[in-house]
Order: structure tokens, then C-alpha cells, then sequence
């Protein structure tokens, strides 16, 4: 049994907790906070939260709402999730994964096959969650999406964002939730594979340096270095995450724009590689 229970979030009170535990999550700026009263708005016409709890005690959110999206059609109806915070005491034990679960079965429920949401491309640990553990994909790189931000984990660098798609009735989503092992793939089977790799310098100091400039795209698998631990790097080196920031943008927005498609992330060897693919090329069959 888990050891927490997830469940929907209407009332005020719960709503109230969600504050709080936003500004455990996002320290640092009490402005960028969604408020109660707007979380209740959403929810009451059409939006979705989920809070999972260990007893009484709120642990982890998910908020999203409707929206739309442009097809040769006209616009088809989406849910955009935004927000997926844990409580820090709390990270690391699956309960991102479990409710983002959760939001898959009842989005789905809604008649409702697409979700989108944004992250900073250069968090390897939501990368790992988002791309390998959900099965999102990525051809869309977004500039200072969210303005200049004043949160402890944002603050003093671009906003740049993916904005991850999240194909609920697919066949690789599926599998992802089913809760069955799939395959480990090392970087070794990308070697074998033939893959083309754009690698970070790690010998420059005990922080890795991007690339000097940009690799040429090559091939139809290609795997993108980014650091393992970028909070930290970041603290420690301001200027080094800024460089970071700008090479990543470039590398990703050319890769985008020549058809490439990010689809899965690989952390071994105590690095991590984003996956991207061209046409139908991959190693996973999915």
C-alpha cells in the first residue's frame, strides 16, 4: 500500500494548504503564489487539482485547467497542467509520478487525449520524470516563457521552458503508466546504436561546461549532455548556469526546427542525455 492517498481539491480549506505548501516547494517570492480564491475559480469551471496526502497532511499538488489548441479543424480542446509541486520532505518516493497518474485517468474520463505542460529543459530530475517515466514528448522550446521569475529555484536566469505533449491514449503512454519494468537502456546501447552524441567538457573544473559551440545535428538519433545537478550548479556558479541556459536554447531550437523530437532521457553513468529522435527512429519500439 502507498503510503499516502490522493483525492480532488474544491474546498477553501483545502485550498488554503495548497498555498502553503506552494511556498514550501517555490521559496522566496510569496507573490508568484496562486491564490486560494483563483484555485477555487479554476476548479469550480472545469480545472483540476489533486492533492496527495499522508493522513491529513497535504504532501503533494497537481492543478491544471482547460484549454485549447489549433488543428487544420479549428481548436480542439486540451488540459494544461500547471503546476506539480511535492513537499520537499517527501521528495524522491514516486509521489509526482502517482499524481500525475492520477491526472491521466480522470483527464481521460473527460473525453480529453492531450495534456500539456512546461519545465525548465535543464532539470535532469524532471526531465527523467516527464519524458522517461511518463512518456511526454518535446518539439517545442519556449524563450522566457514566464517572464522574469522571483522564486528561489527560478530566480536570475531566462525562463526558457519545454512544452512537453502528453498523448494520453497512446500506446507509449500506456505502457509507461501500466507499472510494469520496462527495458534500461545505457548509454552503451546508444553507442552500439550508431547514435550521434553532443557531450558537456567535464574537464574545465568540477562543474561541466557546455560545448564550446554547437555541435552540428547528425543522424536520426542524437543524445543532448546537460548537468546531472543544476540547482546546484547554478548556486555555485551563476555565470556557468547562464552559459548553460544560452547553449541548451540553441542547441534545442535548432534541433526542433530540423524535425528532430525529444523522446526519452537517459541517466547513466552519472550523467543524463536527453533522447531525440527524427522520423520514426528509435531503440525502444515505442
Amino acid at each position: 500500500m502507498a503510503e499516502w492517498n490522493i483525492h480532488t481539491l474544491e474546498t477553501p480549506a483545502e485550498m488554503a494548504a495548497v498555498e502553503t505548501l506552494q511556498r514550501l516547494v517555490w521559496p522566496g517570492s510569496k507573490t508568484d503564489v496562486i491564490p486560494a480564491h483563483m484555485l477555487l475559480a479554476v476548479v469550480h469551471n472545469g480545472g483540476l487539482a489533486l492533492g496527495a496526502f499522508v493522513e491529513d497532511c497535504l504532501v503533494g499538488i497537481s492543478f491544471g485547467f482547460p484549454g485549447f489548441y489549433p488543428t487544420p479543424d479549428g481548436p480542439r480542446l486540451k488540459h494544461h497542467s500547471h503546476v506539480l509541486g511535492v513537499h520537499p520532505d517527501w521528495n524522491g518516493k514516486g509521489i509526482g509520478f502517482a499524481l500525475k497518474r492520477a491526472q491521466w485517468q480522470m483527464v481521460r474520463k473527460q473525453g480529453i487525449d492531450r495534456i500539456t505542460w512546461t519545465y525548465d529543459p535543464l532539470m535532469s530530475r524532471n526531465a527523467h520524470l516527464n519524458i522517461s517515466k511518463l512518456g511526454t514528448v518535446c518539439n517545442t522550446y519556449l524563450r522566457s516563457e514566464y517572464g522574469e521569475m522571483r522564486d528561489g529555484l527560478n530566480a536570475d536566469l531566462p525562463s526558457d521552458r519545454f512544452q512537453v505533449d502528453w498523448w494520453l491514449n497512446t500506446r507509449r503512454v500506456e505502457q509507461r503508466l501500466s507499472l510494469r519494468s520496462r527495458p534500461t537502456l545505457t548509454l552503451d546501447h546508444y553507442r552500439t546504436a550508431g547514435a550521434t552524441f553532443i557531450e558537456a567538457r567535464t574537464s574545465l573544473g568540477p562543474a561541466p561546461f557546455p560545448p564550446d559551440e554547437s555541435s552540428p545535428l547528425v543522424g536520426s538519433l542524437v543524445l543532448v549532455e546537460i548537468p546531472t545537478d543544476f540547482l546546484a550548479l547554478k548556486a555555485a556558479d551563476l555565470p556557468l548556469a547562464l552559459a548553460w541556459r544560452i547553449y541548451t536554447r540553441q542547441v534545442f531550437e535548432a534541433a526542433f526546427a530540423s524535425g528532430y523530437l525529444v523522446t526519452d532521457f537517459v541517466h547513466n553513468e552519472g550523467r543524463g542525455f536527453y533522447i531525440l529522435t527524427h522520423g520514426e527512429s528509435t531503440i525502444q519500439g515505442d
